[in-house]
């Protein structure tokens, strides 16, 4: 439905109320949408504000700010929302005032405004519509704010760049205005705004119309931003939001679902799904599940491992996307700057200006001491999970030689211990998850002296030999998994020997470049119990200090215990709050039989969840819980963030006890438990080799009974285990 404008010059803007531009992003009050490798962040308003905000597009900010006023006023905010599959951001809004057709005022809150969007292919479509509810023809007076500054993302992060491309003066057209900008990398970039009707004024920074809405009626205004101009309509819309619709859909479709008979959870679990699918890009070589939304909207090494774990009994597919990328560009060459050996896992990638021209050294990089053995355990688990061996056989070479590469770490150093030391200056100061500058100390607080050893990187060491053992053994190579077998035994006993604390029956942290213990109680720890290390007294005493009030704040486990000295509930890695952290901990409890502490931390999370709206962020902060209270945000969080969603399926398979054989073709169920308040889950067409069944939980008494539904296709052996 077209416009109607009327045909006179709106009179000058009169000053608007300024806002603090410069406030910090709110994660919990902003909405993202994604599609590939293009993303708009905006807030409850659909407005950029030109913050942290904006439309990226390959890791350049090409839409800095666009704001919507109706009669030189903000309009009023009624509520906003995404649709449950992420495609749509809707803002309901009002006005403050409007213009009569006799020129008269009319009262507020008489228009509803409706502001829809969706990125598809590059482009952001957006739909903003007009109902007039008063007893009246009203004349909006409707003005766009917008511009582009073509930042690098890492620009908008805060670098500080000496000099920069060239941008050209806007060029204004009837119905569009276009922003081009030369980067020093050669590249030209545009963006252009376009309007399905012609602006009563357009100017290089805004556009204004003046919409003649009748009594009781409704007309609607399409724009799109793009690379080029089109023009918008609603049937343009209309065909983009389905085709965006219908891509979203088959991407949540991929591997089995699941319904439980809680409403709530249903809806947090519907959400977390949708949240991995909107994060979810295909690539040439598969599905890679983009860290997170805006800092890091790009294919991150150990990010994509760790996510593709937690789905792993699920949906193995997004597994496979993830080992034939992160394969494709494992190192073959040793570089200084870019922190590259040959067998290293690369840790992150990007596409924008900064990186093409190495004034970082991100374009590919290679700084992560975790990436590596994470990617040899995630092909032994997925080889494990699937008996896929055809793709076993194609990923062989690739996973020796990032074995190689450990073992060549190791022998650096007696205990065989895989360490890190940034290469230049230009790189990560410290390179595991954990990798603030100020995350890995000694117990005083002091830096501790390079190379660093982290005691979940040693376990991840351990659980890849392992992997690679009984791979090799599968492959007839005897020799290779004897050898394996050695060195993740070799790892064991010195984890055990040289980071066990006795006077504080913990892991210490890390062993410094001098071989001093980092002696701090830190989350880091309960990964060794994910990956099975530790002796069974040993996981006692650990299990029983993270679910102490120390480490556990009633919403999750935190980085750092709270009697630590950097303790700091409001820091990045020293005491805050981080999903897939506390997910790792379930499961690493799960693997030592504490059922009833995976329970309590899903319950936690699960409640956490609620309070930001079904929609754990990349980290909140590590406050005590009160009766009462909320858990509270952190300022700068990444949200949506995939290892954040992937946290709730990972807690939920510790939770119920599953375990799936793809050699063997079998489920294994082990003392299924089922979260606090809900009585059955079902997940449906879980794949199993060529076969898919239903799997059902069922509360009975004080039990929970597993037993496959009558549907299934191809029979699967379930074994349970009370």
């Amino acid at each position: 439905m077209s416009i109607e404008v009327e045909e006179r010059k709106l009179e000058p803007a009169v000053a608007l109320p300024a806002l603090d531009e410069s406030a910090p992003r709110e994660p919990h009050r902003q909405f993202a949408l994604k599609h590939e490798d293009c993303f708009v962040v905006a807030d409850s308003y659909g407005d950029i504000r030109g913050t942290g905000d904006g439309l990226f597009r390959d890791d350049t900010r090409v839409l800095s700010r666009f704001r919507l006023f109706v009669g030189d006023h903000m309009p009023s905010l009624l509520g906003a929302s995404l649709s449950q599959d992420n495609i749509l951001f809707t803002a309901n809004l009002t006005n403050l005032s409007t213009i009569g057709s006799d020129g008269s005022e009319a009262l507020p809150g008489v228009v509803h405004i409706e502001r829809t969007r969706f990125i598809w292919q590059d482009r952001m479509f957006e739909r903003i519509a007009f109902s007039n509810y008063s007893r009246r023809e009203v004349l909006l007076p409707v003005r766009f704010d917008f511009d582009a500054d073509f930042r690098d993302m890492f620009e908008v992060r805060g670098t500080t760049r000496s000099r920069r491309g060239r941008a050209h003066d806007a060029l204004v057209g009837e119905t569009s205005v276009t922003f081009r900008y030369e980067g020093l990398d050669n590249v030209s970039r545009q963006s252009v705004i376009a309007f399905s009707t012609r602006p009563d004024q357009v100017h290089p920074n805004h556009a204004e119309f003046l919409i003649r809405v009748e009594r009781r009626a409704r007309r609607a205004l399409y724009l799109e931003v793009g690379q080029n101009e089109e023009v918008p309509s609603s049937d343009r819309f209309r065909a983009a939001a389905a085709r965006a619709r219908f891509a979203m859909r088959s991407k949540r479709r991929q591997g089995a679902t699941i319904f439980s008979s809680g409403r709530v959870f249903n809806d947090w679990l519907t959400r977390t799904r949708a949240d991995i699918a909107l994060l979810t890009t295909d690539l040439e070589t598969g599905p890679y599940p983009y860290a997170g939304i805006p800092w890091f909207s790009t294919a991150f090494g150990r990010d994509g491992v760790i996510s593709a774990l937690q789905m792993l009994w699920l949906n193995p597919a997004l597994a496979r996307g993830v080992l034939a990328f992160l394969a494709r560009y494992q190192s073959t060459e040793t570089s200084i700057f870019d922190d590259a050996e040959p067998g290293k896992i690369m840790h992150e990638t990007r596409k924008g200006e900064m990186a093409v021209l190495r004034e970082l050294p991100f374009g590919r990089y290679y700084g992560g001491v975790d990436t590596t053995p994470l990617y040899v355990y995630l092909g032994c688990s997925y080889a494990d999970r699937t008996g896929d061996q055809e793709f076993v056989d194609r990923m062989w070479d690739s996973l020796c030689a990032a074995i190689g590469w450990m073992e060549e770490v190791g022998a650096r150093n007696g205990d065989g211990f895989v360490t890190y030391s940034r290469a230049a200056d230009t790189g990560l100061f410290n390179q595991g998850w954990k990798d603030s500058a100020d995350a890995i100390f000694h117990a005083d607080g002091t830096i501790p002296k390079g190379p660093i050893a982290l005691v979940e990187v040693q376990g991840y060491v351990f659980a890849a030999y392992q992997g690679m053992a009984a791979l090799a053994a599968k492959r007839g190579d005897a020799a290779k998994a004897a050898h394996w077998s050695a060195m993740a035994e070799k790892i064991r006993s010195a984890v055990e020997s040289r980071f066990w604390m006795p006077e504080r029956n913990f892991y210490a942290l890390a062993i410094d470049g001098e071989g001093k213990q980092c002696a701090v109680r830190a989350s880091n720890a309960a990964h060794l119990l994910y990956v099975g290390l530790p002796s069974a007294e040993r996981a006692q005493l650990i299990a029983e200090q993270l679910l102490s009030a120390h480490l556990h704040s009633g919403w999750g486990v935190r980085t750092l215990a709270d009697d630590e000295l950097p303790f700091n509930p409001m820091s990045y890695h020293n005491g805050s709050i981080w999903p897939h952290d506390t997910a790792i901990c379930a499961a690493g409890l799960a693997r030592y039989q504490q059922r009833t502490s995976v329970v309590k931390l899903l319950s936690s999370m699960f409640e956490a969840a609620v309070q930001f709206n079904m929609r754990l962020p990349e980290l909140f902060c590590g406050f005590t819980r009160a009766i009462g209270d909320a858990p509270i945000a952190y300022p700068v969080a990444c949200l949506p963030q995939a290892w954040s969603a992937g946290s709730a399926f990972m807690m939920l398979q510790a939770c119920l006890g599953i375990r799936i054989d793809g050699w063997k073709r079998e489920i294994n169920v082990e003392r299924p438990r089922l979260p606090i308040g809900i009585d059955n889950i079902v997940i449906r067409h879980l794949a199993v080799g060529e076969a898919k069944v239903d799997l059902n939980f069922q509360r009975v008494g004080d039990r929970v009974v597993c037993y496959l539904g009558e549907r299934h296709e191809g029979l699967v052996p379930l074994a349970v285990r009370s």
